[in-house]
């Protein structure tokens, strides 16, 4: 078979184009890669030109919908700042459990660094930074200031 090294597209839908592009590109700050307004979608650079790319696709307003979850990588810096520049911009950043925090959580197992919040439709966004430390998959899912003060 031929070797994956990483995942180029994905794409989520919405109910409102417009909403999600401001969502996008100005909460987020992706680049807007093209848009094909008579389609209903843009189309985002993730890490860059040409890195990876985020496809929206508006679609009708049924009452049954569908809601995703898409991860994001970004350096831990950033992950750390996430919570406060989230709220910033309106957006509630959220642990494992799905409750308001203020700091990222740990997956002890990977050991990776993620914080979760939803887009304007309810897609489950996730802000991902893997980290250096051995896994310690019996810690389970703990809060960020939990696992610094373990891994000193």
């Amino acid at each position: 078979m031929i070797p994956i090294r990483d995942l180029f597209e994905s794409h989520l839908t919405t109910t409102d184009l417009a909403r999600s592009m401001e969502f996008y590109g100005g909460v987020l700050g992706l680049e807007l890669a093209y848009a094909v307004p008579e389609r209903k979608v843009a189309f985002y650079w993730i890490g860059g030109r040409g890195e990876s790319m985020l496809g929206i696709w508006e679609v009708g307003s049924a009452p049954q919908r569908m809601n995703l979850h898409l991860a994001l990588k970004v350096d831990l810096a950033d992950l750390l700042a996430a919570p406060a520049r989230l709220r910033a911009a309106n957006v509630t950043p959220r642990d494992f459990s799905g409750k308001s925090t203020d700091e990222p959580v740990v997956l002890a197992w990977m050991p990776a660094a993620s914080l979760y919040f939803h887009d304007r439709d309810g897609n489950l966004l996730e802000f991902l930074s893997m980290l250096p430390d051995r896994p310690q998959p019996e810690l389970g899912v703990v809060g960020w200031s939990e696992w610094a003060r373990r891994n000193q």
